[in-house]
């Protein structure tokens, strides 16, 4: 049987040092505070603010909304982004990406009108830079960073390790597989053009799924002593509940380790967009 790796247990120890850095700063007179940006009211936006706003205020983070109508102008929008870059007593920003249709064609000007040193969530150019470079230029999405949470805490060492990511998003497959690097990690990227992904999976002693592919992680992909991040979040309609890539029945019993979905990345990915709201008030304050 394979050791879960459960998000619950990395939240309580990020949680705690969140709370106690939250409180430092506060003794500075500096209130780490969050801006939620929204553009309409789609119910998986809503469902995500809810959480998100109440993690940040049970952490200490205070909260500020900027709710918008879905026919907002572009030029709108920007303004509010501006005034938030402009206001010293915001230090993250969290927008609802896609951004309505109207505004499709214009999402990545608008993304990188925030400033990166807000950007709590690796959406500007300048955070994907970062991570990249290895530089502090505003932060890594929250996906990707909630998965290095889960092996530090584990102590899963990745120095000289084989790692296999499955997916080349911005979201998660790409800042993942740089994220890796940087832990000393050598590297795969799979994609929908590699030959025989299940192959190269197999020689993965690290795992990475974040193809968004329910069911498509299958015994066929694993192998005894793997150590398994499974990333997405699938509605498995025969289930009538939430799944990820990996036929779990399947894939536990052969591997060392596996994080479940539920209860694995998503419960961590909310704790570590509000850590990324601190650190970038310390960062200000500095």
């Amino acid at each position: 049987m394979a050791k879960q790796l459960l998000g619950k247990e990395v939240n309580e120890k990020l949680n705690a040092r969140i709370i106690a850095e939250c409180e430092e700063l506060k003794a500075r007179g500096v209130n780490p505070t969050l801006a939620i940006v929204r553009c309409g009211e789609r119910p998986d936006d809503l469902s995500y603010e809810k959480g998100a706003t109440k993690r940040a205020e049970a952490l200490g983070v205070a909260v500020e909304k900027f709710l918008l109508p879905e026919d907002v102008s572009k030029e709108e929008l920007l303004r509010t982004i501006d005034a938030i870059n402009a206001n010293d007593q915001i230090h993250g920003v969290l927008m609802f990406r896609p951004l309505p249709k109207h505004l499709k064609a214009d999402q990545d000007e608008i993304c990188n009108r925030l400033d990166p040193r807000k950007d709590v969530d690796g959406m500007t150019n300048g955070s994907n830079a970062g991570v990249f470079m290895g530089k502090e230029l505003g932060f890594a999405p929250c996906t990707p960073a909630a998965c290095m949470e889960i092996l530090d805490h584990y102590g899963i060492d990745c120095t000289g390790k084989k790692a296999v990511v499955l997916g080349r998003s911005l979201v998660v497959g790409k800042p993942a597989a740089m994220m890796l690097l940087a832990k000393n990690a050598t590297v795969t990227v799979c994609h929908t053009k590699t030959r025989d992904v299940a192959a190269v999976a197999r020689e993965a002693d690290i795992l990475v799924s974040a193809a968004g592919v329910l069911k498509s992680l299958t015994k066929d992909y694993v192998c005894p002593g793997q150590v398994v991040i499974d990333v997405s979040i699938n509605w498995d309609e025969a289930k009538g509940g939430i799944a990820g890539d990996a036929v779990y029945d399947e894939v536990e019993p052969i591997v060392e380790a596996i994080t479940p979905v539920p209860g694995g990345v998503g419960a961590v990915t909310t704790s570590v967009l509000i850590g990324h709201v601190v650190e970038a008030a310390k960062r200000a304050a500095q």
